[in-house]
């Protein structure tokens, strides 16, 4: 295990951040570890460019009759800041009461490794894999994974397979194997209202010209009713209904309950879409949030000015059967319908993504739920995740293949912030379950 473990901590020390172009230097580097490793493996790899950060593409021998399986992960990280709030250093991994501390290692290099070494494993225990493998690995999924679409589309034929393998999700709680078959898609935008032509004195011209930050609090507070649902016209018309099995099982998920996530959050109270769980809020409900709000003066004291504009960020959840593009044209119309009098209201669309939804009863769907439970010694629960991960919609689309999300992180591995951390029982788990997973599959 020390080897393991000492490969995971030399990629780990890369700081490979693709979103600051400072560390592109690092990104590289870190894919050209991942190119070593995996040839030192004896398998064929090939480091290949993009107008961004490489892709990693590694095969063993293939040969006819087999399944393919892709494995897919990223090797980017997301920024350390604030680095006060850390512990140890980010790039220093440590270990320490039973996790490993430090970037990446639940996002996603830890969970990635844990493939890779499986893999490793099997090759010194057998000589070969069961199946044709394809590992796939990309340095800018933090970023939105802008060049993968295209590499995918360019390169459709080589990376053709039955099913994808995916440990970028995550578990419910600690020993309770989790397989994902869902993930919530994702539309974004930023509003920016504007009223007089520069900011004005709020004695002189206060009550007889229209504050932009009052109008953007109106249009924030607009998106929901007092319940929490959703006020936005038609926003819920493709939403695809829970299943009853889904909500059965949900219910009986650890770690779900209100308690746990008032104790997980450290909010004062749940709140949300009524008539839905926790869980069914989270995996099978879309949302509607706003991500940063300003305007006006934000220094020490008072300065008594009304705000020539002031601005939204908004992001959009979404479910199977809702589409990014029919969502933010709804989303544009309700801002603009409810824009108060007195200001002009300008929408920029940002990024999105595609839900995702696959059977998780399929023979490959069972093949992975078998993995699991051998791997971590009990059934595994099935869930949809509340995370967007675009990518794996892509890959369905145009590769024609379903993804087995196989999370090994837990709730409380501060992915994306200070101290994030994987623990080792799960680092050692995946790597067991991939050596059985790649079995499992050869079967169906």
């Amino acid at each position: 295990m020390q080897s393991q473990l000492d490969d995971l901590f030399s990629f780990l020390r890369f700081p490979s951040i693709s979103t600051a172009s400072e560390h592109a230097g690092d990104v590289l580097a870190c894919g050209q570890w991942l190119e070593q490793k995996l040839s030192g493996m004896g398998l064929s790899v090939e480091l290949h460019e993009t107008p961004g950060h490489p892709v990693v593409v590694a095969r063993n021998e293939h040969k006819e009759g087999r399944k393919t399986v892709l494995i897919y992960g990223h090797y980017d990280v997301q920024p350390v800041d604030p680095i006060e709030l850390w512990d140890t250093a980010p790039f220093e991994p440590v270990l320490k009461d039973g996790r490993i501390w430090g970037r990446g290692t639940s996002d996603n290099k830890g969970q990635m490794m844990a493939h890779v070494l499986g893999v490793e494993k099997t090759l010194k225990e057998h000589g070969e894999l069961p199946v044709n493998l394809i590992f796939l690995f990309e340095g800018e999924e933090e970023i939105g994974s802008p060049n993968l679409v295209p590499f995918l589309e360019a390169h459709k034929a080589e990376l053709a397979c039955d099913i994808i393998a995916v440990s970028d999700t995550g578990m419910v709680a600690r020993g309770v194997p989790t397989m994902g078959y869902g993930l919530r898609g994702i539309t974004c935008c930023e509003v920016t209202v504007k009223g007089p032509s520069g900011d004005l004195h709020s004695g002189c011209y206060g009550g007889a010209v229209a504050n932009p930050v009052t109008a953007v609090a109106r249009l924030v507070a607009s998106l929901h009713d007092a319940e929490g649902n959703i006020a936005i016209e038609g926003f819920y018309d493709d939403v695809k209904p829970l299943e009853n099995w889904e909500r059965e099982m949900w219910a009986q998920i650890p770690g779900m309950s209100d308690q746990d996530m008032m104790g997980l959050t450290g909010a004062p109270a749940v709140f949300g879409e009524p008539g839905y769980s926790t869980a069914e809020r989270l995996w099978a409900r879309p949302t509607a949030e706003v991500n940063g709000i300003g305007g006006g003066y934000q220094g020490e004291g008072s300065k008594t000015v009304l705000p020539a504009e002031a601005m939204a960020k908004f992001s959009f959840r979404l479910v199977p059967n809702q589409v990014p593009e029919d969502i933010s044209k709804k989303v544009q119309a309700h801002l603009e319908k409810h824009a108060p009098v007195g200001v002009t209201v300008e929408v920029e669309v940002g990024h999105d993504g595609k839900p995702y939804y696959s059977d998780p009863n399929s023979p490959y769907g069972k093949a992975g739920q078998i993995a699991l439970e051998k791997s971590f010694g009990k059934k595994p629960v099935l869930i949809r995740e509340g995370g967007s991960i675009p990518i794996i919609k892509d890959m369905q689309d145009i590769l024609g293949a379903d993804s087995l999300l196989l999370g090994l992180s837990l709730p409380d591995c501060q992915i994306h912030a200070p101290n994030e951390n994987f623990w080792v029982e799960n680092f050692e788990a995946g790597i067991e379950m991939n050596a059985i997973l790649l079995k499992e599959l050869a079967k169906v």
